[in-house]
């Protein structure tokens, strides 16, 4: 690890360019800067490209995507450990890409079940499950099923996928669900919603994957359905745990059924990463997102990146830079960022600013290591 070097440290800029396309960009425009690029996730989509980042192995396998089409996925495989992100396997940007319409009511995290299994089947004993971009209301009914899990309607026959066909579960059996007790689950996510209700997820994030607002009601009492039989069956209740809402409710069968643990998405990916020791020596880090907003303050990327180099001995100033900035310098301060750079401050055309973004970017990290650096 080189000293008095630049840790960068960004995620992804949706829709445009990856975490580890933005770390070369700004690593070009800082030119001979030492620096070290640690491309980072908070769960959602790009965290399986983040764990690559950090020297996990790749691995791609079919699985069922979230219409039941099917979709190559891959995970992030190192020392008995898998990272995988659900979005990979029941994410909205597949359908979105494929030019499919959303499918609120039916889609299944049935993959997701799918990509776990396969894991398990090389023999780790952690899984980390990113939570975010999926376009899935299940409450992780499909994940159960991949999982060997039967939801059976009042004539005993198997319900068919999504949220909705919940509210006619008539009795869940389980003596056929894989025994996974031997593996260690945590769950990566900055979402803290519980299951059902007006800060459950249907109503928060339906509407996001296509719901109507009949859709919203039809998912809540399938959801509501799933808990009732769900926890009467394993004896416990996970319905109202923070995360339970996390992807479509997937954090609620997680939880229920595989043990697993809650943890910030970006602390996940941050130790993973080795951001501690990257931070050893360095004289500033840069991170960003491609918007700097409300969210970010809640527990995104950026935010995850600025306490952990706030809470480093000693302490390493952080910038960051973006495709737009709508935080105030008083916000952006509190959160632990000294300064954001975005691209709309040298130009304001947001359709150029994608086309253009990398060499945008690069122009950003000169002005950086001209403010920070000289």
């Amino acid at each position: 690890m080189p000293s008095d070097h630049v840790v960068i440290a960004p995620d992804k800029f949706k829709g445009t360019l990856t975490a580890s396309e933005v770390a070369a960009h700004v690593a070009a425009g800082l030119g001979g800067v030492a620096a070290v690029a640690v491309p980072v996730a908070d769960g959602g989509d790009g965290t399986v490209d983040a764990a690559v980042a950090a020297g996990y192995r790749r691995v791609e396998i079919g699985v069922r995507g979230p219409t039941g089409r099917p979709v190559t996925a891959a995970f992030g495989l190192l020392d008995g450990a898998a990272v995988i992100e659900a979005a990979q396997a029941c994410g909205l940007a597949l359908l979105r890409c494929s030019g499919a319409a959303l499918a609120p009511l039916t889609a299944s995290t049935r993959g997701v079940g799918e990509l776990i299994a396969a894991a398990v089947r090389m023999g780790v004993k952690k899984v980390v499950l990113g939570l975010g971009g999926t376009a899935t209301t299940d409450g992780g009914a499909g994940l159960v099923q991949a999982l060997g899990g039967r939801l059976l309607t009042r004539r005993g026959v198997e319900l068919a996928p999504g949220g909705a066909a919940l509210a006619n579960l008539e009795s869940l059996d389980l003596t056929r669900l894989r025994d996974l007790s031997g593996v260690e689950f945590l769950l990566a996510s900055d979402v803290d919603n519980p299951l059902l209700g007006p800060q459950g997820a249907a109503a928060v994030y339906g509407p996001q994957k296509g719901a109507s607002p009949d859709d919203v009601s039809a998912l809540e009492a399938g959801l509501e359905r799933w808990a009732d039989v769900a926890e009467a069956c394993v004896g416990r209740s996970a319905r109202s745990l923070p995360g339970a809402g996390a992807a479509g409710g997937l954090g609620f069968a997680a939880q229920l059924f595989l043990g697993a643990r809650m943890r910030p998405g970006i602390e996940l990916l941050l130790e993973m990463a080795g951001f501690r020791d990257a931070l050893d020596g360095a004289r500033l880090v840069i991170t960003g997102e491609g918007a700097l907003d409300e969210q970010t303050l809640r527990g995104k990327a950026p935010a995850g990146v600025a306490r952990a180099a706030a809470a480093h001995d000693p302490p390493v100033p952080v910038v960051a830079v973006c495709g737009v900035c709508t935080l105030s310098a008083a916000e952006l301060q509190a959160a632990g960022i000294a300064v954001a750079y975005a691209l709309t401050d040298i130009e304001p055309d947001i359709a150029a600013c994608r086309a253009q973004s990398g060499p945008l970017l690069e122009r950003l990290a000169r002005q950086i290591a001209e403010d920070w650096l000289a």
